[in-house]
Parts: C-alpha cells; structure tokens; sequence
C-alpha cells in the first residue's frame, strides 16, 4: 500500500489537500487499456473510461478527506493508485467522528448513482446507441463503474470502507480496542475469501487485493493488541495531552525510531535511555497527535483539564 510521497507524482492540491499518483498505476493501466480495446472503436474511448475510473475514485476520496476534516480532525493527502484510492485521513479519536469519515466516501458514490443513471437513461432515449455508440458505452461504463466501487467498498471486511464502518459502529458499543479487534478478525475471514476466488479464476487481481487487505488486517489486529494493553494501563499524572486531554500510560508504550527499542518517554523526558535520541514531541497513544513534553505539562494543569483529571481519579 503506498504510503504518500515516495515513488509517487504529484498531480494538483485542491482545498488543502494533495493529490498523488501512484507510479505503478501506469503499469495496470496499461494492461486494463489493451485488454479493453473491443469495447471501443479506437484506444481514446479506452483510455477515457479507464480516466473515468480515477476521477470517480478521486471524488470518493474527496469525500473521506473532507469529512474528516469537518469534524476537526486532519487529511491532506490522497494516492492514487492501481486498486484504487487512500485517503489519509486522521480523525478525532471519537466513533462518530470515524464513522462519518470512513461513511462519507460511499456516500458520494451514493449521491453519484441517480445522476449517471439519469444521464446514462437520458443518452439511451436521446438514440445515443445507435448514433454515438462509443460515448453511450462510455456513460454507461462510468454508470457501472460508480457501482460496482459502492458495492465492493462497502463489504463488510477491513480495512475496505464498509469494515471500518463496521468497526465504528461496534466502537459505540464495545469500546475502541476490542471494535478494532472483531474487525480485524473479520478481514481476515475475508481474506480467505479472496483468495479463494483468486485461485478459482486465476485472478492476480484478487490474490494482490487479497494480499492487501491481509496486511492492513495485521497492522489493524496489532494496533487492537496495543489498544488493549492501553486501556489496562494505569495513567501519568502531572501530564495530558495537549489534544485530547488524556493522561498518558505509564510503560514503554514509545518506540525509538533510532535503535527501535521501546520506552516510557516521560520518565527520560522524551529521550531514549538506551541510544539518548532527544525528542523534540512526543505522540499521545490515545489520539496520536504529537506535541512537546513542556505541553503536555501545562495541559495538564490547565483549568478545565486539572477538573477533568480530578474526576477520573479513584473515589
């Protein structure tokens, strides 16, 4: 799964936000355009309907990064890529914030399906097949296109939309950790899915979507573990996350990006004791944003947040 910049071109920035393209989404493209070529009557029509696909797929992200932001959390950046699209959306830690982030994507989809169905209707009416074949069968690609990305992302099985849907609505329910763990178990359980349909039509598109989805389902099922150890752990006082106001845990729940060891950044004061790397922020485990020690300090005794921190302790 691509990760942003790297081996990636950068098309345009709208709205804040940056569009990539994947560098080996020319490879498939290639491969989807000459393999399309009987549809049409010449390579131009194949080569629209298959930009046809990226647009759709553009706006579907869109529609993630803008929602997230509308709930206060961060997206600047899209990839572009052969399966499909990633938004890279962080919103705030709160089940209805993730939900509407991760809905707003098959929405769009959603708002798309009655336009094209009426333009696609509208072409068939107007004679369009009998006098403009290739833009009828491009209209109607693009009908079928928009489709089929609703349906597929909307499956049940993460990190696909419709399992992080999934994910959020358990959230409300049985809490951040263990909703991040049913649904991991769940894509995998989808794994098996696709690779069985890979290996039953010998499709390389299924096994590469199949290898996709089981990766993000091990990083999900390994964030799920640290979630659960999180919420057992027993917190720090005197500091706060100058974000989301929780105290941070007490334990090595901090990874040194330099010698990859494991610590607790508020007992060396954000420096690693085993290489002395210095940290000049620390990230909160709980919400991820990624502030200096000194803020975590004052948060900590701000107004509303000591209030905050009294409450939760013990009676």
């Amino acid at each position: 799964m691509p990760t942003g910049r790297s081996g990636s071109i950068h098309l345009f920035r709208f709205a804040g936000i940056d569009v990539f393209l994947h560098w080996s989404w020319f490879l498939i493209a290639m491969y989807e355009i000459q393999g399309g070529l009987r549809t049409y009557s010449s390579i131009g029509w194949n080569i629209a309907e298959y930009l046809s696909l990226f647009v759709i797929v553009t706006i579907h992200e869109f529609g993630h990064a803008l929602a997230c932001r509308q709930v206060g959390g961060r997206a600047n950046r899209i990839v572009l890529w052969p399966m499909g699209g990633v938004a890279f959306v962080d919103p705030p830690p709160r089940p209805g914030a993730t939900l509407w982030s991760i809905a707003a994507g098959p929405l769009v989809n959603v708002g798309l399906f009655p336009i094209l169905w009426i333009v696609v209707h509208g072409s068939r009416i107007a004679g369009m097949p009998a006098s403009q074949p290739d833009l009828f069968h491009l209209l109607r690609a693009m009908f079928y296109i928009n489709f089929g990305l609703l349906v597929f992302n909307i499956l049940p099985i993460y990190p696909l939309d419709g399992g992080q849907i999934l994910r959020s609505l358990l959230w409300f329910v049985l809490g951040r950790a263990r909703s991040l763990l049913i649904s991991t178990i769940l894509g995998l359980i989808g794994v098996a899915g696709f690779i069985g349909i890979a290996l039953y039509r010998g499709s390389v598109w299924f096994g590469a979507l199949a290898f996709f989805v089981l990766l993000n389902c091990w990083a999900g099922f390994q964030h799920a573990r640290v979630l659960l150890r999180l919420a057992k752990a027993p917190r720090r006082g005197g500091f706060a996350c100058p974000s989301c106001k929780n105290l941070p845990p007490i334990g090595p729940f901090w990874r040194c990006g330099r010698c990859e060891e494991s610590f607790d950044t508020f007992e060396s004061r954000a420096q690693c004791p085993f290489c002395l790397t210095q940290y000049p922020t620390t990230s909160c485990p709980d919400c991820g944003r990624q502030s200096p020690v000194g803020e975590w300090t004052t948060a900590a005794y701000d107004a509303p947040t000591l209030e905050a921190l009294m409450s939760s302790l013990p009676k």
